[in-house]
């Protein structure tokens, strides 16, 4: 039998004490069934709950009629009633009970009553003047519920609403009424016959059926938010978004999106596995920016573990034409990477199989000349070799890339393998002063095909030395901060025995604090630092757990040789590098600053990033910026210089703005610029937003797109944030 449950209320007394007993073992006897009977009954057949009672008062009159009175419970497997008094009729199998009444269902839903009339297992009955709530959220107003197979709820004449109500009289900011409401607790639905949906008491939609889920169900077969987008391009425009589920695995979500200027049909399509997950998103349209063309878009990516700790991955894009995805704003990118990978990393390995696929939606690059299809395979390993002490890695790489075009030169392809074996020991002495020996030996093999310019097939075995130093120095200031100065120095040299192979892969430099003290600044292996060279730096910090914290990086690189390979854009051109300055800062307020130059030793720069970010309780805040100098060997035949923008920012507890902006310095104007409003609170989320692109490609148009949604939360939108919720008096 089952236990009364106990309140934090005073000690009743001996007599309200043996009340309660008395009540619980009568209505065990009354309810309960014998345990003999309970073993033989088939587990197909529905057992009988037992229900147990606990009041202040309990008395017994003629006929077998029960009446608890006095902070009165109720408890059935997962239901629990409170009330002022409870009747119980053996005759009759019905229980009546005098309100105030409360049930609660499980953890989402609680029933408010004045009156029930319900059977003896609590699965049917009878409640009037009622409410129910779910999830705390959703409050359903009926004149009474009937209660149907311990399932539904069936509610007459309902008002129902998320929107919190202080005063009586006022409406809320939007309801839904309807002749019948039937709320399914197994599926977990809620089913709206003759609804009108009211914004401040005023009728605006009427339904002749409407269905919704419930606020505790994620995946539900509907409608979802609608979105009102007007473009330049594409015009006035509604998305109507219609989710499917297939099982509890997987689902796909079909968007109708028509305007005056196209009829699109977007899709969404997920899947997951035991071991893995699948999501295609993709669109076709038919519009009169194009009107001779079918214009489409497919992306693909997907994960699953495999056996031995591998994993297997794909990212798949793809594209009709240039200008489809930035003109629907389904994406910004200008160049799609797609890969398809076998990969493992562990701890001492990292291993990948990869094939790879770039498309560039660039109107001043043609995929033909440019390194379409690449295929990697690569692995690496690391020991810790008992004899010699320290860590030994060795790598290995096989890679190939093929452009579409055969013509010389413009059309080379390369096959290429790598290997390299890397010891390297570290020492600390007494004094602090830590030094590091590395040495490395690399081998590179190229196959080159229709390139008359170099070598079509070449190799080299590359030998590298080098020792490092540091010597950390650290205080506890006045103010409880850490402070450390740490000195880093290397000297290095690499055979001088260059490839004849072309500048395929390691066109783009950047030199930074993280390879200031590399054997290699170049990013591959077609090109490889060789000779003497050294490098010289400063590091400067501040750590403190309650107050701000900073570092400051200052290097330069220094060689035998000038490397023509190195642009000067990159910094690392001639025998003395540009002055490497980097640092960043953040305080406890949400401020963080980053930023990164090269200075060259006349004083000029060769780029220039930094990047600030603010947050707390009102303000997001994230702005940028880069500048680089005209480079024609990097491509860039003037200044590149931008600036970046974008936040939000918490006017009141209700309403949010947002803002971004992105502005090309070097040709003066605007690239994109965006302004935005949110009104939400615990019942409705609006948004509102205006947004342009400013375009000078000849695929891709300027655009001008303007938004609208609303959000009736509480039902396929949770409202998770209460600090949006308004409050009473």
């Amino acid at each position: 039998m089952k236990t009364a449950a106990r309140r934090n209320c005073p000690r009743p007394s001996a007599r309200h004490r043996k009340s309660r007993l008395f009540a619980a073992l009568l209505t065990a006897a009354v309810l309960g069934q014998p345990a003999t009977a309970q073993l033989l009954t088939p587990p197909t057949i529905e057992e009988p709950q037992n229900i147990v009672l606990v009041a202040d008062s309990v008395f017994v009159t003629g006929n077998n009629r029960l009446t608890a009175k006095g902070n009165v419970e109720a408890l059935g497997d997962d239901t629990r009633l409170l009330a002022r008094e409870i009747i119980y009729d053996a005759a009759e199998e019905k229980i009546y009970v005098k309100g105030p009444i409360r049930i609660y269902q499980g953890d989402n839903i609680v029933i408010l009553a004045s009156e029930a009339e319900l059977d003896t297992d609590l699965r049917n009955g009878l409640l009037r003047s009622a409410r129910m709530v779910l999830s705390q959220r959703t409050q359903m107003a009926a004149t009474q519920i009937n209660r149907v197979d311990d399932r539904y709820n069936v509610l007459t004449k309902t008002t129902v609403s998320s929107c919190r109500v202080c005063d009586s009289n006022e409406p809320p900011l939007w309801s839904i009424r309807a002749h019948r409401v039937v709320h399914d607790e197994e599926e977990r639905q809620v089913y709206f016959d003759h609804a009108s949906l009211l914004v401040r008491d005023v009728p605006v939609f009427y339904f002749p059926h409407l269905r919704m889920p419930d606020p505790t169900l994620d995946r539900a077969r509907g409608f979802l938010i609608p979105t009102i987008r007007t473009t330049s391009l594409l015009s006035y425009g509604l998305k109507a978004p219609y989710f499917i589920p297939l099982g509890r695995s997987r689902d796909i979500t079909l968007t109708p999106y028509v305007s005056s200027e196209t009829k699109t049909l977007e899709l969404r399509y997920r899947q997951a596995f035991k071991k893995g997950n699948i999501e295609l998103n993709g669109a076709v349209s038919d519009d009169t920016i194009r009107p001779n063309d079918t214009r489409s878009y497919l992306f693909a990516e997907g994960r699953f573990d495999l056996a031995r700790d591998y994993v297997f991955s794909f990212d798949l894009k793809a594209t009709s034409d240039d200008s489809y995805l930035n003109e629907y704003d389904y994406s910004d990118d200008d160049r799609l990477n797609s890969d398809i990978t076998l990969s493992r990393s562990k701890r001492d390995e990292n291993t990948r199989f990869a094939l790879l696929h770039f498309q560039s939606l660039r109107d001043t690059e043609d995929n033909k000349f440019l390194p379409t299809v690449v295929a990697v395979a690569e692995t690496e390993r690391r020991y810790f070799p008992v004899g010699i002490g320290g860590e030994l890695r060795t790598s290995a790489e096989i890679h190939g890339h093929y452009r579409e075009a055969a013509a010389d030169v413009v059309g080379r392809d390369v096959l290429r393998a790598n290997a390299s074996m890397l010891w390297r020991r570290n020492w600390t002495f007494d004094n602090g002063l830590r030094t590091a020996a590395t040495g490395e030996l690399a081998f590179d093999a190229f196959r080159t095909y229709n390139d008359s310019t170099v070598s079509s097939f070449d190799h080299a075995v590359t030998p590298t030395v080098a020792m490092e130093m540091r010597y950390p120095m650290s205080k506890v200031g006045a103010d409880g901060a850490t402070y450390i100065l740490e000195p880093v120095a290397q000297l290095a040299w690499s055979t001088t025995n260059n490839l004849d192979v072309a500048n395929d892969e390691s066109t783009r430099i950047e030199f930074d604090e993280g390879n200031l003290l590399s054997l290699s600044r170049f990013t591959s292996y077609d090109r490889r630092e060789r000779g003497v060279r050294g490098a010289a730096g400063l590091n400067w910090s501040r750590h403190s757990k309650e107050d701000w914290r900073a570092n400051f990086t200052i290097g330069q690189i220094y060689r035998d040789t000038v490397d023509a390979n190195f642009t000067q854009s990159s910094g690392l051109s001639g025998t003395t590098s540009d002055f490497l300055l980097a640092g960043q800062f953040a305080n406890p307020n949400g401020l963080s600053v980053s930023g990164r130059t090269l200075l060259g030793t006349d004083g000029n720069l060769s780029k220039a990033a930094a990047r600030l970010g603010w947050t707390n309780q009102r303000l997001w805040l994230d702005a940028s910026f880069i500048w680089l100098d005209a480079d024609p060997a990097e491509g860039r035949t003037d200044v590149l210089s931008e600036w970046a923008l974008d936040s939000t920012y918490r006017v009141s507890q209700h309403w949010t703005g947002l803002f971004d902006w992105r502005f090309d310095a070097g040709t003066g104007r605007t690239a994109e610029a965006g302004v935005g409003l949110e009104y939400r609170n615990e019942c409705m989320k609006v948004e509102l937003s205006l947004s342009r692109k400013f375009s000078t490609s000849t695929t891709v148009q300027s655009d001008t797109k303007f938004g609208l949604s609303v959000s009736l939360l509480g039902f396929a939108v949770k409202a998770q944030d209460k600090s949006y919720d308004r409050t009473c008096g």
